[in-house]
């Protein structure tokens, strides 16, 4: 059983938070919500319809007009304040995370710190919106400033509870936004936590708003005349379809999608770096997450350093090092995608399939898996699987991995792991992805670099964190201004 980690809380009928406080919605569709780890019902949750998506916008176009014009310094104080009560509770808000998406509490914790940074950088806010203001020709100056755009809304999925709404919130609302969350109708728990805490760290009734919901509540939200900004993360098929939704409603849309990631692992790689760091890549979170390594492209005689990826996948403890999939549906995917490519003739090197926890036999999971000589006409070497499934391709040359890596209809993230300067700075340049890593296997950016793929992994322009989010949650505004001397006054009148 995962160590000191309660996995038998309850939390009732959830509602919306709605101007400041919990709102039971008109809907009359709730639907339960199962944690991972053990397959229970730990909680009841709407599905919210068009209405209540209209009751969480109102409250928030209301609020807006006092917000926006609130000085930004007191709108950063709500940021300093948020970040001291998420590092205070942090324990708390890790393993609520953790119960609901079936990360490990120290996954989840870890991804709520990486949250915090963006809260950090949030708080530097008044300098990177100062703007400036130029003479351009005698008497006439020209100034720039970023405004906020209205009420805007964060979908966000269910791998990453807090983080994904945290990469969103802090910068949206204090450049003066209000906001909207509409989280995964599988991990209701921590965005319903996020607005108690906001609260309590003085933010007004309705700049923050929950409304819990499907389909039906994302597609009221791309419909909105009120929403002028959707940013969504979530798998490509379902991105490409909001964002053209949002779009043709004349909303500003940034939609995040999933991802192939491929790693390359060279002959010279370290030896005791490069195995942990590529299993570790593709199993935290038990895959599921865009970032994870799925596919690895291993070029000429890498025999040594793959069965030292072997040793260590076999020694991660399921459900303390590695957490659960997310329901069992998901288990049933991996499964299938494994059967295929074993009977296509794949090598299973590691087999987690059927996995199981003491102590929680009723949950979701499935252990760490490597699969070697996968080839490209195996559906396992293409699809994103989302679970802890390293497939293992074989190539001749650099050339020939990066080949593979470009085939690849996402841009994502790709890595490479290799102690060739000359040959981390040629993949550097050819990976036809958005994010790169040399000898890291999440090369996730941290502030003020931004987040964000290429291709089928991102619809839309610019980026979700750091300047990217800075740029899509504000929109500049242009002052020129001219002036005519007075004759008949001095300077000192």
């Amino acid at each position: 059983m995962p160590a000191l980690f309660r996995t038998d809380r309850e939390f009732g009928t959830l509602q919306n938070w709605v101007n400041g406080e919990r709102q039971t919605p008109g809907t009359e569709t709730f639907v339960p919500v199962y944690s991972p780890y053990s397959g229970k019902e730990i909680a009841s949750v709407p599905l919210s319809n068009a209405d209540d998506i209209d009751d969480a916008v109102n409250a928030a176009r209301a609020a807006f007009p006092i917000w926006s014009e609130t000085n930004i310094k007191k709108r950063v104080q709500v940021m300093f304040r948020l970040k001291m009560l998420l590092e205070d509770n942090l324990d708390e808000l890790g393993e609520l995370a953790a119960l609901e998406c079936g990360k490990t509490p120290g996954e989840a914790k870890a991804g709520i710190e990486k949250g915090i940074e963006v809260i950090e950088y949030s708080c530097s806010m008044p300098n990177l919106i100062a703007g400036g203001t130029q003479e351009v020709s005698n008497g006439v100056d020209c100034g720039l400033s970023r405004e906020p755009l209205g009420v805007v809304v964060s979908i966000s999925p269910f791998n990453f509870p807090f983080m994904v709404p945290l990469w969103t919130v802090p910068i949206a609302i204090t450049a003066g936004n209000t906001m909207l969350i509409k989280s995964s109708e599988q991990v209701p728990l921590s965005a319903l936590r996020l607005a108690e805490l906001l609260k309590e760290a003085g933010l007004p009734d309705g700049v923050f708003n929950v409304v819990n919901g499907g389909r039906v509540a994302v597609e009221a939200i791309c419909d909105h005349p009120d929403i002028e900004a959707v940013s969504f993360v979530g798998s490509s098929k379902v991105a490409r379809q909001v964002y053209v939704r949002g779009s043709q409603s004349g909303k500003r849309m940034l939609a995040l999608g999933g991802a192939k990631n491929h790693t390359v692992l060279m002959p010279d790689a370290n030896p005791d770096i490069s195995p942990p760091g590529i299993v570790d890549s593709a199993t935290g979170c038990a895959g599921q997450r865009c970032m994870a390594v799925s596919a690895m492209i291993g070029v000429g005689k890498i025999d040594p350093l793959i069965e030292g990826m072997k040793a260590y996948a076999e020694s991660i403890e399921l459900g303390n090092q590695m957490g659960a999939i997310i329901n069992q549906e998901s288990v049933e995917r991996i499964h299938r995608y494994i059967d295929q490519a074993e009977e296509m003739g794949a090598d299973v090197l590691v087999d987690g399939r059927n996995a199981t926890v003491e102590g929680c036999e009723g949950g979701y999971w499935v252990g760490p898996t490597i699969l070697d000589n996968v080839t490209g006409e195996m559906p396992i070497a293409h699809d994103e699987i989302f679970g802890p499934v390293l497939a293992i391709h074989r190539a001749e040359s650099l050339d020939e991995a990066i080949e593979v890596e470009n085939a690849n209809p996402y841009g994502n993230a790709a890595s490479i792991f290799t102690s060739s300067g000359e040959a981390a700075r040629y993949f550097s340049r050819k990976a036809n992805a958005g994010m790169v890593g040399v000898n890291i296997g999440v090369p996730v950016p941290r502030e003020p670099f931004s987040f964000g793929g290429w291709n089928d992994s991102k619809f839309g322009v610019g980026d979700i964190t750091g300047e990217g989010g800075v740029r899509f949650w504000t929109k500049e505004k242009k002052v020129t201004v001219r002036w005519f001397p007075d004759s008949n006054r001095s300077w000192m009148d």
